[in-house]
């Protein structure tokens, strides 16, 4: 399972996620002069505002074609999965949105932040928890089910409530000063259809080319009834785990 990335359609379909990144951005509360690592960094739209408050900032991101467009902004940005992150009390703060549900090794990544945090470094971060697009993947239940396809084997999501996650940062060391979920049904620009195109490729990847349109459209459907509007207007049922926590002195 593989989950690809154009910086072209993610500005097309998805630029809302860096748009309403600006809460952990406040939470992170970069201060001039420290350096911080930006862990699943994208095309950089979220990094270049932790730059442009005088820090010096490392992103680093799976994708090597979000890595280029993060580069065209001018970040220092690396190919790098953060499941092996290498960095040794590096950074003064590690900041990550919209990046670590899809890291299926949560313990690694934790384990890595922490080697790459000074001691009083913080991690900020925001990614999906709990229930986040629960209607999204029980409608690719009921539609690979038809095709005797288990959507689960297909699903490439970390979604961890905030006592699970807590517990996580804990086990490794960190000091936790905040850890909540927060729904945030998102309003999206367009068709589901995009979105799905957009996000869920691992799903799509359970049946041939051939047939994901097919797939798509049943999965549409699906979710007509419950995130679509009478206007025609689109809402993702998304929750949010928003944290920060502290690498003690």
């Amino acid at each position: 399972m593989t989950q690809s990335w154009s910086p072209e359609r993610y500005e097309r379909h998805a630029r809302f996620v860096s748009d309403l990144g600006q809460p952990v951005l406040d939470l992170l509360s970069p201060v001039p002069g420290e350096r911080i690592l930006d862990v699943g960094c994208g095309d950089g739209a979220l990094t270049e505002k932790i730059v442009a408050a005088g820090c010096t900032v490392v992103g680093v991101d799976a994708s090597a074609a979000q890595v280029a467009g993060a580069r065209q902004r001018g970040i220092d940005a690396y190919v790098l999965d953060a499941h092996e992150l290498a960095y040794d009390t590096e950074f003064d703060a590690v900041f990550s949105n919209a990046a670590l549900h899809w890291l299926t090794e949560p313990q690694r990544v934790v384990r890595g932040v922490w080697r790459a945090l000074k001691h009083g470094g913080r991690f900020v971060g925001e990614m999906g928890g709990g229930d986040n697009v629960a209607a999204v993947v029980a409608a690719f239940t009921v539609a690979l089910q038809r095709r005797r396809i288990d959507a689960e084997q297909f699903n490439p999501w970390y979604f961890p409530s905030d006592s699970e996650y807590r517990q996580r940062l804990e086990t490794q060391g960190f000091e936790v000063l905040s850890v909540q979920l927060i729904p945030r049904p998102t309003p999206i620009p367009g068709d589901v259809g995009d979105w799905l195109q957009t996000f869920t490729e691992s799903f799509l990847q359970a049946v041939t080319p051939a047939d994901r349109p097919a797939l798509i459209d049943e999965v549409r459907s699906e979710l007509q009834p419950v995130l679509c509007s009478d206007n025609g207007a689109w809402t993702i049922d998304y929750v949010r785990l928003r944290f920060c926590a502290r690498k003690p002195n």
